[in-house]
């Protein structure tokens, strides 16, 4: 990644790019632990402080938001007192959100993490059902989505395993997508909902989803991570046109019929925190393609707005000035050299 200049930066303002996925509100308690609970084996956590973050499908749009891209996504969010935090995170970033519903039926999806001294004590989860939140292939939802697909370059799929992603809705993107050849669709896979992502554009497992997407078990300690055997069957299953490999620590691998084509060392530095890591990622490629960059450029780019996002504690997107200055950072070291 020795000469990518932070110009590309100016060409994302021109992408559109339609978000369709899990969206979740993130609720941090900050709070300090001085003693523990007569109760029970526990601290005891004085609470400081609240805040709230978009979580989920809704991060991966802020992520776009905050790159310049305009933005819409589809997905559930409740008339609840969650639906209405998160509805307006999304406002305050020029997010479109499509299919909005009041109902109150059905909660909003939260997750609730409690901080002690940057350090993640627990999490708590709010949720109903899978079925609560299945996407239905109605006529409605076909109109609207069909509507919002000839406004935008781009598609990605962000499935978090809670129901909004189902068979018949890859199948309706898939068929536009063959009808319209222009069309990037991304997808974020969620293995454990065993869908067919046949012929997407893009997937972007990371290191454990891509074992599970390949079917084979995990190495045992000290064995290679087998990225080339990964590479050739998940071709052979799914056959993406692009498959990109995040590694974590081992950076992210470009991977194009069946084969490896470039490994990306990361540059992450500083690791505080890889809640939604895979949220930018997947943001940054498609923006990135979607505004005519290659795959490599693009991948190169996401690689660094990862870094960005892993130095801070808690969800947070991407941050346009701080990528820019990562960019100019490496730009001077690599001239210097």
């Amino acid at each position: 990644m020795k000469f990518l200049s932070p110009t590309i930066l100016s060409q994302l303002s021109g992408a559109r790019v339609l978000v369709i996925g899990d969206m979740m509100l993130d609720h941090y308690i900050w709070g300090d632990a001085y003693r523990i609970s007569p109760e029970a084996p526990v601290p005891v956590v004085h609470a400081e402080r609240d805040t709230y973050a978009a979580g989920g499908a809704a991060n991966v749009s802020l992520n776009l938001a905050n790159l310049g891209v305009s933005t819409s996504i589809l997905g559930y969010c409740g008339g609840d007192e969650a639906g209405k935090k998160l509805r307006t995170i999304l406002d305050q970033h020029q997010v479109d959100v499509i299919c909005e519903t009041d109902t109150l039926d059905i909660p909003t999806i939260v997750k609730t993490r409690v901080i002690v001294r940057n350090q993640q004590l627990c999490r708590i989860d709010r949720e109903a059902s899978l079925s609560s939140y299945s996407t239905r292939a109605t006529a409605e939802l076909y109109s609207k989505l069909h509507a919002a697909l000839q406004t935008v370059d781009a598609v990605i799929v962000s499935d978090y395993a809670k129901g909004v992603i189902t068979q018949p809705l890859i199948d309706m993107l898939q068929t536009y997508s063959q009808e319209n050849p222009e069309l990037l669709i991304t997808i974020d896979p969620k293995p454990t909902r065993e869908l067919s992502y046949r012929g997407a554009g893009l997937l972007t497992p990371n290191r454990s989803e891509a074992l599970m997407l390949a079917g084979i078990p995990e190495p045992y300690p000290g064995q290679d991570y087998p990225l080339e055997e990964i590479s050739s069957r998940i071709h052979k299953k799914y056959a993406p046109k692009i498959l990109v490999v995040t590694l974590g620590a081992d950076g992210m691998a470009v991977c194009k019929d069946g084969k490896v084509v470039k490994h990306i060392p990361t540059e992450a530095k500083e690791v505080y925190d890889v809640s939604g890591a895979g949220d930018t990622v997947i943001a940054t490629i498609t923006a990135a393609m979607a505004a005519g960059a290659d795959v490599i450029e693009a991948a190169q780019l996401a690689n660094v707005a990862a870094a960005c996002v892993v130095s801070h504690v808690g969800t947070v997107p991407v941050v346009l000035g701080e990528l820019e200055e990562k960019l100019m950072n490496r730009l001077a070291e690599n001239y210097a050299i």
